[in-house]
């Protein structure tokens, strides 16, 4: 009986010493680059889940359409992205009116978004860019991105709702 009671008091200290390990350490950029990828899918899929008829559609008539709101994430991160990588690059989206080229714009600013996190690294996260009003930490500006897109995507549910659409984020299977 002691033999046992030894054993399993040997095994709950073993795991206590483990448990009481410091962490290995965690990587803000592979955090914040886990978070963009999470709304950048609730983003896509939002985009190609509204029906090509409610990308005019305005939730509230001083409003943008859902449609201009797309086309808004795409140039908004267009320019943060810009930033951390240090280029300038449009998608003009807001001159488009078509869902297929909406949708698309989207797309082609998450790609550009995609580089600009690939690019960032714990080393560099701390460097200035932007300029004026907007310089900051590379990491802070694609945060800042983040931080719209999930904004956005909060407007984006409720016009995804009142067209009969459930939104991405909730769109999941039953257990």
């Amino acid at each position: 009986m002691h033999r046992i009671a030894l054993i399993a008091f040997t095994a709950a200290f073993a795991c206590l010493s483990l448990a009481a390990q410091p962490a290995a350490p965690r990587s803000l950029t592979a955090e914040g680059k886990q978070l963009y990828t999470g709304i950048k899918t609730n983003l896509i899929k939002a985009a190609e889940k509204m029906p090509e008829e409610s990308y005019a559609f305005k939730a509230s008539p001083d409003i943008r359409t859902f449609g201009a709101l797309i086309a808004h994430i795409a140039d908004t991160q267009m320019r943060y992205c810009g930033m951390a990588k240090g280029e300038e690059k449009k998608v003009d989206a807001a001159s488009k009116t078509a869902k297929a080229d909406i949708v698309a714009a989207l797309k082609s600013s998450f790609d550009f978004c995609d580089a600009a996190w690939e690019a960032t690294t714990d080393a560099n996260a701390t460097d200035t860019v932007g300029g004026g009003r907007m310089q900051a930490a590379r990491l802070t500006i694609l945060m800042r991105n983040t931080i719209h897109d999930n904004e956005e995507y909060g407007y984006l549910a409720v016009y995804l709702r009142i067209k009969g659409v459930v939104p991405p984020s909730s769109d999941r299977p039953a257990m």
